[in-house]
């Protein structure tokens, strides 16, 4: 794994660091695929690979790899009490300033991996640390003399394999340990006066069979859980895809295919929202029912295309003609439009009104069979839920500006025309 090659991926925040792994790019979804495709022994992950998975695994590598520092602290003080009561005084004191190397060492390793820093620093605590600790257990020996000095050195290689099978880190730091381990072994046994050199390095070549298996070992799962992210990788990626294929269902399901604005299913579910949360809090809203004037006969002139394209002008018009973003239009039936204002009162709805028809009639669309005039009109009919009068639906209030925009029909068409309650006089 290129460890070189990838920076601080933490520098930018955890946040930003959980982001980078909910965002799979297509360049990487295609090189998971391409990973994905081969034989696993090949895996081989880039530098953009070892970033994300570098953020993935770190919690539970650093998690790891200060829970065994900790440990061989504790197991390193437990062994200096049991020597110090089953062995002789002399001897304790000779293993006293080796063994004392070997707590802080660690101590310092698990507070680098306290926090996320840059991989060269966490290489440096990790060989530093590791290197620290097996000479503090081989010194041990050493100073102690006699059966200790083998034994200690037999330990210290434990020690070793053990870092190796538990520490979840890249395969080159794994290695470098091994030789570690091993060139302290081999180096300390040739000072042994108690063996020949010959037993030294068949003592060392024996270990180091036990150590590569190791290391081999350690690759192997290393491989399976590069193996793991990728499909990790490759099912978040679809499921991205899934939801962004979902989202434009959804988009569709709610929009009109032809003039690209809502749809009636849209506009109901809006309304629905709307008077959920309470209308009678703010003034308004209000509605306009927008009607393209003898829109029949301008598909029998000039042709459903040509009625096609005014149905687009029109709805493009209306969507101009809001205040903002909280007014919304949407394709009510054929030739009609439904506008919703929310905190609208009289006015300000007669202005959008009047701004939506003044447009429309001047954008001079053809319509040669109007008997308005040459040119496309629409009618409005609106009705406003006045603030301190009695709260009635969004079906009643939709209602009334369809009696509205009958009325202004019946009128002579081409004006937007307000819903007036009706007489209470006798």
């Amino acid at each position: 794994m290129d460890t070189h090659r990838a920076s601080n991926v933490f520098s930018t925040g955890d946040s930003d660091a959980r982001a980078a792994l909910q965002r799979v790019t297509p360049e990487v979804a295609c090189e998971v695929d391409r990973l994905l495709a081969g034989r696993t022994r090949d895996i081989r992950l880039n530098a953009e690979l070892v970033r994300l998975f570098r953020i993935r695994s770190w919690p539970q590598t650093s998690k790891i790899i200060r829970a065994w520092m900790l440990w061989v602290v504790v197991l390193d003080i437990l062994t200096l009490a049991v020597n110090a009561a089953l062995l002789p005084p002399d001897i304790v004191m000779a293993m006293l300033p080796p063994a004392s190397i070997l707590p802080p060492a660690a101590l310092a390793t698990a507070t680098v991996f306290l926090k996320p820093r840059p991989p060269w620093i966490e290489g440096v605590a990790v060989h530093l640390g590791v290197f620290l600790i097996l000479l503090s257990v081989a010194l041990v020996g050493v100073n102690a003399g006699g059966e200790y000095y083998e034994r200690h050195l037999t330990i210290m290689l434990f020690v070793a394999v053990t870092a190796i099978i538990i520490f979840p880190i890249p395969l080159e730091w794994s290695i470098s340990i091994a030789v570690l381990a091993l060139g302290l072994y081999l180096m300390l046994q040739l000072q042994n006066h108690d063996i020949t050199p010959g037993n030294a390095v068949a003592g060392a070549l024996f270990f180091a069979s036990g150590v590569v298996a190791t290391v081999v070992a350690r690759r192997t799962a290393n491989i399976l859980a590069h193996k793991t992210f990728l499909l990790e990788l490759r099912d978040r990626a679809r499921l991205a895809e899934l939801t962004d294929a979902n989202a434009r269902l959804e988009l569709l399901a709610r929009t009109d295919p032809l003039t690209g604005i809502a749809n009636r299913r849209w506009m109901m579910e809006t309304l629905k929202k709307v008077w959920s949360e309470g209308v009678s809090k703010s003034v308004g809203p209000s509605i306009l029912m927008c009607d393209i004037d003898h829109f029949k006969q301008l598909n029998d002139s000039l042709g459903h295309a040509e009625g096609d394209r005014c149905l687009v002008k029109v709805a493009g018009i209306i969507q101009s003609s809001l205040r903002d973003d909280r007014d919304q239009v949407a394709r009510y039936g054929g030739e009609e439009f439904l506008v919703l204002l929310p905190e609208a009162d009289e006015q300000d709805a007669l202005l959008v009104a009047e701004r939506i028809r003044s447009r429309v009639e001047t954008a001079l669309l053809p319509n040669p069979r109007s008997s308005v005039g040459a040119y496309v009109t629409v009618s409005i009919g609106l009705a406003v839920l006045t603030q301190g009068t009695e709260v009635i639906s969004s079906e009643t209030l939709q209602r009334q500006a369809d009696e509205a925009l009958y009325m202004a029909k019946a009128k002579g068409r081409n004006q937007a025309l307000l819903h007036a309650p009706p007489s209470n006089s006798g």
